[in-house]
């Protein structure tokens, strides 16, 4: 007996598993997946997205609005001499900016930030791979890490003063000391929750030590790491800013003490407001480097998906 043999029908009839959706689909193009949208729903999409960004801003609006109205209006009058209203900040603001007060003045704070913040974060993620790496340094060193850990930056200040003197040295030393632990702490936590499995496969394609921390280890720990370098990047930021106001010549700790004791009062909060968003100007840097350096955790997520 022949086999009987399928027809053009037969072949191209859907199967049992297709369904009454996947018919839809294939007859109606709005309905397939990755299909444009109508002019009509782009706009909601975008009046959406800008009703969300407002709303994500609302608290920040408002604040700013209080703080321009409520000295002259909800405030006795003396209160204006002691909390302006925003928009003579900002014409201090303005001022400072003009005469170049506030150039020099961020210059030094940035130099002085940036170099302790780029020793404590060198020296940290070296010896947070280190530490989490070879257990009986951890057990040696960790006691010692936990004393200074537990000491505040702010408290050591003096003796970073009297050791070190008043100049430059005392206030990188200060801002490194402020912003190593953060690092340290979190490096240490990202290599120790690294899959064990990955580091299995790895040695067992015969990796070295240091491939294994090149490939694996560190690309694996850095979104942890990256917690700790924002975390010690605001602390640098402070702790300048304090070490500042005891003695210094410049810098914006320097600028804000002076100010509040010349009893320019608009100076002095205008320097506050540098301060601010010079810490969210460096939170965001911070936050685009580590999504640059987390783009492959990206990609590969978009591949398995």
């Amino acid at each position: 007996m022949s086999t009987p043999t399928l027809t053009k029908e037969t072949e191209t009839r859907p199967g049992p598993a297709a369904t009454a959706g996947d018919a839809a689909k294939e007859w109606n193009p709005a309905l397939r997946p990755g299909s444009g949208k109508t002019p009509a729903a782009r706009l909601r999409l975008y009046a959406r997205q800008g009703g969300n960004a407002v709303w994500g801003a609302g608290a920040i609006i408002l604040f700013l609005l209080l703080w321009e109205l409520g000295p002259t209006y909800l405030a006795p009058a003396s209160t204006r001499v002691f909390l302006p209203p925003l928009h003579v900040v900002l014409e201090a603001l303005g001022t400072l900016i003009a005469n170049g007060q506030l150039q020099n003045h961020l210059a030094a704070s940035l130099s002085r930030s940036a170099s302790g913040f780029g020793i404590a974060v060198v020296s940290a993620v070296a010896l947070g791979l280190l530490v989490a790496w070879y257990g009986a340094l951890d057990r040696f060193l960790n006691p010692l890490l936990e004393v200074f850990r537990n000491t505040a930056a702010l408290a050591l200040l003096p003796v970073f003063t009297l050791l070190l003197g008043i100049g430059e040295t005392s206030k990188i030393s200060i801002v490194a000391y402020a912003a190593f632990f953060p690092v340290l702490l979190n490096t240490i936590a990202g290599v120790r929750t690294v899959d064990p499995l990955l580091i299995r496969a790895a040695r067992s394609l015969g990796l070295s030590n240091f491939q294994l921390f090149q490939k694996v280890i560190l690309p694996s720990a850095v979104p942890t790491i990256f917690t700790g370098i924002r975390m010690a990047g605001t602390s640098s930021i402070l702790v300048l800013i304090a070490a500042e106001m005891v003695g210094a010549k410049a810098g914006l700790g320097y600028l804000i003490v002076n100010s509040q004791m010349s009893f320019l009062i608009p100076d002095m909060y205008a320097g506050i407001l540098t301060v601010s968003l010079l810490g969210l100007l460096v939170n965001y840097l911070l936050v685009g480097v580590e999504r640059h350096f987390s783009r492959w955790r990206t990609a590969v997520g978009s591949r398995t998906a």
